[in-house]
């Protein structure tokens, strides 16, 4: 693949590997061809991870590193972005600045629509995408008035005659029409791209499709598969043209045709539109579309419904075929012979009176496959409303594309009226039956979606009938402009050097590397002589015994040098969490599909991976096995210690309250989802055991020391370096010390440098990710709504093995009083113990989780006693100095200026009113607002872990040179710590420079997370810096007027505060302060669909004073945005036996430019400081991911709204997170309840996946 080529054989790395399927965008490079036919010069975004190299002939292929560099001149895409404060870890940044910079070669001006339909394809998981879209917005308007986080008035002009030119020789080779066959030949497969259409039919003869091969045959050099014709009766559409060039097609035929004859293309046009990303729909076919028979495809339904043919040709001859409901068999099969290709598709023009309509709902908005999709035609008879011909088809409910048939046999011969479509949604319900078991499960939503779709083509232009106002929200679109948002922060103090930087909106240090490419991650660096490749080799059970391991076969294979297992760890063969051993590779018994068996060791990663599927585990199954928290409970599988915290008398609480209620709700897992996957460089250095570590890691000190205890080795012979992560998340430490462990043990035995990089699908498999949480609650409250009790249980699915489960069981119960005042509380929790891959570290650790069940419970007081939810929350908030359940005493006034602030700068009660007018008129449209707070503590509740360290070294020519122990993850530490140092030292940023974190320079490190590594390693730095200055206060005396030009270096440790956590007594400080925070947001939801949009969100957060407000601010955005995803639309997928089916962005829907808040503003409170903290800052990474939930709490209000309307009140279940599926069933619509009142679903009890 192109990707390959590129990082491998040509060494631009700027490309980045993010999932190798086309689903994230980090590989986006730019492709370009000249039309000898039309003169031009042609650009497409792609994914080079898809794109074969040996297709590229004839091609001019543009990276990051081609348009511009810090060593020469930056282009304005890669500045804008930068200087945006769009690039935090930057792994995607180089993606986002291609699929960019080919938007502006295609389109110097452009509009915002094309800036977020370029950017489509692109995913985030650090930023937010605001300050991305707020960069680029500058390509598309002039200078706005507001206060800005980046100034635009000195920023490279877009000059397009500046841009690279398409190779001359390039041209020429085009101009030259070469007919002759191209033949490629690698190790295992040889590529033809023959010449001609004869010589296309001849090689599908030899090689027919549906045998396997070692061969592929690409046609894009035959003219005739790219050939346009139109045509009064509609428009031929040659089958090798790509999505974007039929979407030009059709864009070209609507104003060539009627009006009346466009139905057809402007419904074709409104899918391929949402077809993937742009790079998918650059390179993606019309011929390839059809043929994959894909389900789920967006294009065959409506091709089906709008009476589409297609030419099939082989060297027998060639056949005209209709797409219809014979033309597809089954799950992929069609009745295309294996010798046929598919040369053209008709599509024909609209009949008079003929109506053409598609619709889809996908789990996210854009480039995500549909989970249902429809096609619908009506013709009616002349001046009538009696029905001449109908079709429905319908995606995603089947192996294959269905007819409805029985419904239109429903509807032929009748007038379209209410009665005719009465009968139609009882004939689909029983004609459109999906087991318990059917792929992709969600049986009920999808087959309510069946009836919803129909209803809207119902209520779109089919009906003469005037639509009533309250129905006409169902065909209306959500809104999807985004706007400018607004960003407030404290300015600097009065009097503040201008060299000062602390407090300044200043850019990410290495933000214009990283929009280059030239920034370095693990994976990046140059390979070293004789190195090898390991690939590790997995369970595929969930509890079995290990009767042997065969890896004699994978011995065989040409470059695999050999095979890692248990037996080959010369020291320790475990790691100990919390008193818990957890085996590096499995020896006896694996306990969850995806554990680490064995390791193969090759000269290539290709050839790793062929070894590695070349091992044989011979199993005997254990049928002892559990996958929920309720087995867990049922045979009490659980890890100690069990926690409990009691404050006041619980029971005597409940007794005296005026009511009582119990409710729950259950938390899905999270995957971290950085996109960079787990990266490791181990290079022996041949004396005395020394071994270096270059990785992607949160905590060098803890791989350093797990790669000394596995090698039986001191910790001095082994030094890690992290230059930067991908982004981690939390993700990038336990499970990170493990293999690199075992990368470790394969580079002690071979001698040889050895590489370990994950692809996306094992990441997920292997690392684990948020703890999926079953909460329980009773509360007793008045009915005035003070909450005088509250009960909690907690239950946490850990996994197979203990990780940081129980740490996590804890802080979700040092985080249950949030932000109320509620005298009588208690909260038990418990990690429990499964045979799922074990769960670990996730921003937040365990308190988004905790806090969704509290707010859950306040939402159902509200909903009981008939008020508001932020009454209720208002009225048991913390006021005045207080403890906490844990005895720590703190002053929540900021937290209560927090609320205030927000309800005032979101305009909240004008807009609770206006959404309930809206509510009142619109029946399958409604909003919904909620407004969440958080309290949250700040630091480690183990002292050990609060402390750090740092080393500064000046050098005669007056640069600097720090060290500290916190690890760069797109969180901007370095950036901030290089802030404190010029502050602290008076000098410029530019004279200091900080390389990496290293053990070497820094030993004994704490982990850079809990929001407290700028806390931990800013104050060690800046010891340090004021040691220096004040030993050079004797030179600048003597010399007042002299320049920077002294040396010297110190080690300065941070001792950090001592927090303490004592459960016997059930009272500590476990952390040094609170960040508060409070977060608002307005939702519009299809009630038919589940489908929502955040129309706006307000946070406002006490950070003291900031030390960088656009690190801090785009901190804030990144988090809630990772919040959004957890509570409304990112779902872990296992199997009934345990295997994880969400294995990369195809399966898995994180947050992309379509789910951000159309209008999104952050406040930094005004006014305020924090002693215990440097600067008067806070830590702000994890706190603002709960706020996320103010999404799903507005979801929860809209679809209460909808409960109402059919006639249902008072408290309801609605578990995280809130996807359109579990929306739309909430909604309880006509159409969901006949599926729910229908005969149950044929098939086996067996659901298609676990309820985790």
């Amino acid at each position: 693949m192109l990707l390959s080529f590129l990082r491998k054989n040509l060494r631009l790395t700027g490309t980045k590997y993010g999932c190798g399927g086309g689903g994230c965008g980090a590989c986006t490079v730019m492709v370009s061809r000249y039309d000898p036919q039309t003169k031009n010069i042609n650009h497409w975004s792609v994914n080079a991870c898809l794109l074969p190299v040996c297709q590229l002939h004839g091609a001019a292929v543009t990276t990051v590193e081609g348009i511009g560099s810090t060593k020469t001149k930056l282009h304005p895409v890669q500045e804008r972005i930068a200087k945006a404060h769009g690039s935090q870890c930057g792994f995607c940044t180089p993606g986002m600045v291609m699929s960019m910079y080919t938007l502006l070669r295609n389109n110097p001006q452009p509009t915002m629509e094309d800036v977020t339909e370029g950017l489509a394809g692109n995913l985030c998981r650090c930023t937010g995408y605001r300050p991305i879209v707020d960069g680029y917005r500058t390509f598309c308007e002039v200078n706005s008035s507001r206060p800005e986080l980046f100034s635009k008035g000195d920023l490279l002009p877009l000059d397009p005659t500046q841009d690279l030119i398409f190779p001359p020789e390039l041209m020429r080779l085009a101009e030259v029409k070469d007919q002759t066959t191209q033949r490629f030949c690698g190790e295992r497969m040889t590529w033809i791209s023959p010449g001609s259409l004869n010589e296309l039919l001849h090689h599908c003869d030899i090689y027919p499709i549906g045998i396997f091969h070692p061969v592929i045959i690409s046609p894009t050099q035959v003219p005739e598969l790219f050939k346009v014709t139109q045509k009064p009766e509609g428009v031929c559409v040659g089958a090798g043209c790509s999505m974007s060039f039929l979407k030009s097609v059709l864009e070209r035929s609507i104003n060539d045709f009627p009006p009346e004859s466009t139905h057809m293309f402007r419904t074709l046009l409104q899918q391929i539109k949402l077809v993937g990303g742009q790079q998918i729909r650059n390179v993606a076919t019309l011929g390839g579309n059809i043929a994959s028979a894909y389900p789920n495809s967006d294009l065959t339904p409506i091709l089906a419904a709008g009476r589409c043919t297609l030419v099939a040709l082989s060297k027998d001859g060639r056949r005209r075929v209709p797409i219809d409901k014979d033309f597809f068999l089954g799950f992929a099969k069609t009745v295309l012979k294996p010798d046929e290709i598919v040369l053209s598709v008709f599509i024909p023009a609209s009949r008079p009176n003929e109506i053409v309509h598609a619709f889809r709902h996908a789990p996210r908005k854009e480039s995500a496959l549909a989970t249902v999709n429809a096609g619908m035609r009506v013709w009616f008879n002349e001046n009538s409303n009696v029905v001449k011909e109908i079709s429905i088809y319908y995606g995603g409910v089947g192996a294959t594309i269905l007819s409805a048939e029985r419904a239109c046999q429903q509807i032929v011969g009748r007038p379209w009226e209410e009665a005719t479509l009465s009968d139609v949604y009882s004939t689909l319900v029983d004609e459109i039956k999906l087991g318990p078991s059917a792929p992709g499960g969600k049986v009920d939503f999808r087959r309510s979606l069946t009836l919803s779709l129909f209803f809207k083509f119902n209520l779109l232009d089919v009906t003469q009938v005037d639509i009533p106002q309250k129905m006409q929200s169902a065909i209306q679109p959500l809104p999807k402009h985004i706007q400018p948002g607004y960003q407030e922060f404290q300015n600097v103090l009065e009097g503040q050097s201008a060299q000062d930087p602390v407090g300044r909106p200043m850019m990410h240090r290495t933000a214009l590397s990283q929009a280059t490419g030239e920034a370095v991650y693990c994976d990046d660096l140059p390979q070293t002589d004789g190195e090898l490749f390991l690939v590790i080799v997995t369970s595929s059970r969930p509890h079995a015994k290990i009767t042997h391991i065969d890896f004699s076969e994978a011995l065989k294979l040409p470059g695999v040098v050999d095979v890692i297992t248990a037996k080959d760890i010369p020291g320790k063969r475990f790691r100990t969490f919390t008193g818990y051993d957890e085996e590096l590779l499995a020896e006896d018994e694996v306990t969850c599909v995806g554990q680490m068996v064995c390791a193969v060791v090759a000269e290539s990663k290709a050839h790793a991976k062929r070894g590695a599927a070349a091992v044989k585990i011979s199993y005997e199954d254990l049928q002892d096995r559990i996958f929920t928290v309720e087995e867990a409970i049922e045979k009490e599988s659980f890890f100690l210690p069990r926690r409990q915290i009691e404050r006041g008398d619980v029971e005597k609480g409940l007794r005296e309250a005026e009511q009582v209620y119990e409710g729950e709700i259950r938390i899905g897992g999270q995957e971290h989802f950085y996109l960079e996957t787990q990266s490791f460089l181990v290079i022996p250095i041949g004396e005395e055991k020394e071994m270096k570590v270059y990785l992607s890691t949160q905590h060098p000190a803890f791989t350093q020391e797990a790669v000394a205890e596995t090698l039986g080795i001191p910790s001095n012979r082994v030094s890690c370096h992290v230059k930067r992560l991908g982004g981690a998340f939390g993700g990038k430490v336990t499970k990170t010390a493990i293999l690199a462990s075992i990368t470790a043990v394969a580079a002690s035995k071979t001698g040889r440098p050895v590489r370990c990089v994950l692809e996306r699908g094992e990441d997920m498999l292997i690392t684990g990710g948020r703890h999926p949480v079953w909460g329980k609650y009773k509360v007793g409250f008045m009915k005035d709504g003070r909450i005088t009790a509250a009960d909690f249980q907690y239950y946490a699915n850990a996994g197979n093995v203990v990780d940081e489960s129980v740490l996590v069981a804890e802080k979700i119960l040092l985080h249950l009083d949030n932000a109320y005042n509620i005298p009588n509380l208690r909260g038990r929790s418990a990690a429990c113990k499964t045979n799922l891959p074990s769960n670990t570290a996730f921003r937040g650790f365990g308190v988004p989780q905790c806090m969704l069940v509290v707010e859950s419970m306040i939402d159902d007081v509200a909903l009981k006693l008939g008020r508001l939810p932020e009454e209720i929350r208002e009225i048991n908030m913390y006021k005045e100095v207080s403890l906490t359940h844990y005895k720590m005493e703190f002053d929540p006034e900021n937290l209560v200026r927090c609320w205030n602030e927000c309800m005032k700068k979101a305009d909240f009660r004008q807009r609770r009113q206006a959404i309930d007018i809206f509510n009142q008129q619109n029946q399958f449209k409604k909003r919904g607002i909620a407004i969440v707070p958080i309290k949250y503590g700040i630091g480690f509740a183990e002292a050990f872990l609060n402390q750090a360290a740092a080393l500064v070294h000046i050098y005669k020519d007056g640069s600097v040179l720090v060290s500290h122990g916190g690890t760069e993850m797109g969180q901007g530490i370095h950036t901030k710590v290089q802030q404190v140092a010029s502050r602290e030292l008076n000098i410029p940023t530019s004279l200091i420079h900080i390389s990496e974190t290293s053990t070497q320079c820094v030993p004994n490190t704490c982990p850079s997370a809990a929001s407290f590594g700028t806390d931990a390693n800013g104050m060690a730095v800046k010891d340090a810096c004021q040691i220096l200055y004040n030993r050079l206060e004797p030179i600048r005396k003597k010399n007042p007027k002299g320049t920077w030009q002294n040396w010297v270096k110190v080690l300065s440790v941070f001792r950090g505060h001592d927090l303490d956590m004592d459960w016997e007594k059930q009272e500590g400080k476990p952390y040094a302060y609170f960040t508060y925070a409070v977060g608002c947001s307005e939702v519009e939801l299809d009630c038919l669909t589940g489908e929502y949009r955040t129309l706006r969100t307000d946070i406002v957060v006490d950070i003291g004073r900031s030390i960088n407000p656009s690190i801090d601010i785009g901190q804030i955005e990144g988090a809630f945005m990772q919040g959004l995803g957890l509570y409304t639309m990112e779902e872990l997928k296992f199997s009934p036996s345990g295997v994880l089916y969400t294995r990369g962005p195809s399966q898995y829907k994180i947050p992309s430019f379509c789910d951000v808040p159309l209008k999104f503003n952050v406040y930094l409170l005004a006014g305020s400081s924090n002693p215990h903290a440097i600067y008067s800052s806070k830590g702000i990474g994890e706190p603002t991911v709960f706020l996320g939930s103010s999404v799903f709490f507005a979801i929860k209000d809209a679809v209460t709204a909808a409960r109402k309307d059919a006639g249902l009140t008072g408290p309801f279940q609605l578990n995280s997170p809130a996807t359109p599926e579990r929306a739309c069933l909430a909604c309880a619509t006509h159409f969901t309840q006949m599926v729910a009142q229908s005969e149950s679903t044929s098939g086996p009890a067996q659901p298609w996946a676990l309820n985790i």
